[in-house]
């Protein structure tokens, strides 16, 4: 069904999303509202500091994506970078074991820290998709990581949950939440070995003999000539709209479900059914891709999601936030992983991580605006449903977009 190459790409996000859902959905956020209660911030102001270090962190990381991708485009490179942030990444993960239960501060600093790590190396493992399979079978490759990271990430979090829930060990809260820490962290190195075994830059340019000096005048001459590629040009500005949504709503679930009263164990099943929801869809979004075609479906994503944030304006009770994430389930996986293989078929292969880092700037600097723009109107309005409900906007931008980019290749 699927070669060495292909398998051990798919690998890599049943690898990395286990940090996704346990640190960045699940655990962190939940302990981090723990500590910040305890040094006195109140709900509405600590859901605003998360959004704001995710916006910090993903600004950083922004601002380093378009020159990493054009470096890495010369041979040899790409799997080094992947390295090194993804060692980033995991020690960072590591690192919160030895925050103190009153260092709300330093919690955020190494999350930030560990968002860089994560995110650096999703824009090479992204890039890496052109060499591991064809155009043929790139929507459908897609989705399978995408599927897979969901029902692989669910592993670790079930784990975490039945030592939470059961009681099992005779420990205290922070101590369970460390285990947490420590099972993403090994979780996420130990089914990246096959990727760092397997997967080879196919598609490169010839090294240079100033490869970062050659990387910024590649970089300016594509800016220059940005015309030549009117397709790409509109499906990233598009792109760059939607895809804040998507990434606000996922980072920033756990706080708005603890700021409507739903308990911390409650919160976390929930989290965990919608991963579970999300693997089989992902799957059918890549099957209808072929059926229908990646822009479709895309779009129908897109949809999805306006109904979503217009349902939480007017959700008060923990029926409506389940409702709310079995409807994430449905379409999360399958918009960013459609959104990644549509990109993946419109660029020049040789200039794949050049192109990929245009991708990931336009993906992640658009994050900064969706969680910053929430905690804004949240601590405001000291509403947090206002803040989900002003992310309609980006939806409908970036659906009106998307309309007019032509599904072709170069």
């Amino acid at each position: 069904m699927y070669t060495k190459e292909e398998k051990s790409w798919i690998l890599q996000d049943w690898a990395n999303s286990a940090y996704s859902i346990m640190i960045t959905t699940a655990i962190l956020p939940i302990y981090f509202k723990s500590v910040a209660a305890n040094a006195g911030i109140s709900d509405s102001l600590s859901t605003a500091y998360w959004g704001y270090t995710n916006s910090v962190g993903t600004l950083l990381i922004s601002c380093l994506a378009p020159i990493l991708g054009t470096i890495a485009d010369y041979q040899f490179f790409k799997k080094r970078f992947f390295s090194l942030f993804t060692c980033l990444g995991v020690a960072c993960t590591l690192s919160f074991m030895f925050v103190p239960y009153d260092g709300w501060l330093m919690l955020l600093g190494l999350y930030a820290l560990s968002l860089i790590g994560f995110s650096g190396a999703n824009i090479f493992y992204d890039s890496f998709l052109i060499d591991v399979t064809t155009n043929e079978r790139m929507d459908r490759i897609s989705s399978a990581g995408y599927a897979y990271g969901y029902l692989g990430s669910s592993i670790p979090f079930i784990a975490f949950i039945v030592l939470k829930v059961t009681g099992i060990l005779p420990i205290e809260e922070v101590t369970l939440v460390n285990i947490g820490f420590l099972m993403t962290a090994i979780w996420w190195l130990g089914f990246t070995i096959p990727f760092f075994k397997n997967v080879h830059q196919i598609h490169y340019l010839k090294k240079a003999k100033n490869p970062i000096q050659m990387s910024f005048k590649r970089l300016f001459n594509t800016l220059r000539q940005i015309r030549s590629y009117r397709t790409i040009a509109l499906f990233l500005i598009a792109y760059f709209f939607y895809i804040d949504g998507v990434d606000t709503i996922f980072r920033m679930a756990t706080s708005y479900g603890i700021d409507l009263g739903i308990s911390a164990t409650t919160l976390i099943l929930i989290l965990l059914v919608t991963q579970l929801i999300a693997f089989p869809f992902t799957i059918l979004y890549g099957f209808f891709a072929k059926k229908w075609g990646a822009k479709c479906m895309i779009l129908v994503a897109i949809v999805i999601y306006l109904i979503i944030c217009i349902y939480a304006v007017f959700m008060d009770t923990v029926v409506d936030f389940w409702i709310l994430a079995i409807l994430v389930g449905t379409s999360q996986g399958g918009i960013q992983a459609l959104s990644r293989s549509f990109y993946g078929k419109i660029i020049p292969k040789e200039r794949s991580n050049e192109f990929y880092g245009f991708y990931n700037i336009f993906g992640k600097f658009s994050a900064i605006i969706g969680p910053a723009l929430l905690g804004v109107i949240t601590q405001l309005t000291g509403n947090t449903s206002y803040g989900v409900a002003s992310l309609i906007v980006l939806f409908i931008i970036g659906g009106t977009l998307f309309l007019f980019v032509r599904e072709k290749e170069i």
